[in-house]
């Protein structure tokens, strides 16, 4: 089964989940690897306190449990930083003293102008594709400016939370915009997530959509990361089986999983 690199635990604001109960789950499927990615997400008006990460004891409970199961399952230990432009120093000093420690980072925009989709306030004031427009070019910026991550996560988390979620939104209709993110990514040599948890929220499509996948591969990019964003059990792995085949029908043969921030490329 294709190894889930994108969940959360009780080390995240929105999880009351624990660590082992992820990863015995993991193991039940029939996963040969997992990544813990607990959210760390700093100066936004939405999640104050509750998302940020207290580091050095996520590490320590982390490294202790991966040789609890260091003989049953390979358990990776990553982080999901939020990617906001102005944070570029703070994320560089953090990756600088904790990255030594991490398999793996996945880079996720939850925020434009310090508001997360998820909150009202986003979408008040302008019309579903103003606000996608904002989010995209935010993304952009972010793309263009940080180098502290590995892949990109859930590029178009956006309509997850949009009042009509992605009625208004196709590839095609911000084609440009996403584009230039896909291209910034791959000349930066960051991967890209195939995120399962927009068919959890009823979108019909992961994150990003197929059409965007599909893209990437066109302009060449090679490191796609899956992951189902589940913050429960029941959610890992998500439609990981319809997963696999829409990569392939995308063009993809692998996917990659990180050992220490080093991509290792697995056959779908």
């Amino acid at each position: 089964m294709i190894c889930d690199f994108h969940m959360h635990t009780e080390f995240s604001g929105d999880s009351e989940t624990p660590v082992r109960a992820q990863i015995d789950r993991a193991i039940a499927l029939g996963m040969e690897e997992i990544c813990i990615t607990d959210h760390h997400d700093y100066d936004s008006d939405f999640c104050a306190t509750n998302f940020y990460l207290d580091i050095p004891p996520y590490l320590n409970s982390l490294e202790q449990i991966r040789l609890e199961y260091r003989d049953k399952i390979r358990v990776n230990i990553g982080i999901e930083l939020g990617l906001q432009p102005h944070l570029k120093q703070y994320l560089d000093a953090l990756v600088e003293r904790f990255g030594s420690r991490l398999d793996f980072i996945i880079g996720s925009c939850h925020f434009a102008d310090r508001l997360d989709p998820f909150d009202k306030n986003f979408w008040a004031g302008r019309t579903e594709a103003e606000a996608f427009e904002r989010f995209l070019n935010v993304s952009l910026e972010n793309a263009k400016t940080m180098d502290c991550y590995d892949v990109f996560g859930h590029l178009d988390y956006v309509v997850r939370y949009a009042p009509h979620q992605n009625e208004q939104y196709s590839y095609e209709r911000f084609r440009d915009l996403i584009d230039m993110i896909l291209v910034e990514l791959i000349r930066r040599g960051k991967g890209l997530e195939c995120n399962t948890g927009g068919l959890k929220y009823g979108l019909g499509h992961p994150n990003p959509t197929e059409e965007v996948l599909v893209r990437y591969r066109e302009l060449g990019g090679e490191i796609l990361t899956v992951g189902s964003d589940a913050h429960k059990p029941e959610h890992l792995g998500y439609d990981f089986d319809y997963c696999r085949e829409l990569l392939k029908r995308c063009g993809f043969k692998y996917y990659t999983v990180f050992h220490q921030r080093k991509p290792v490329f697995l056959p779908l």
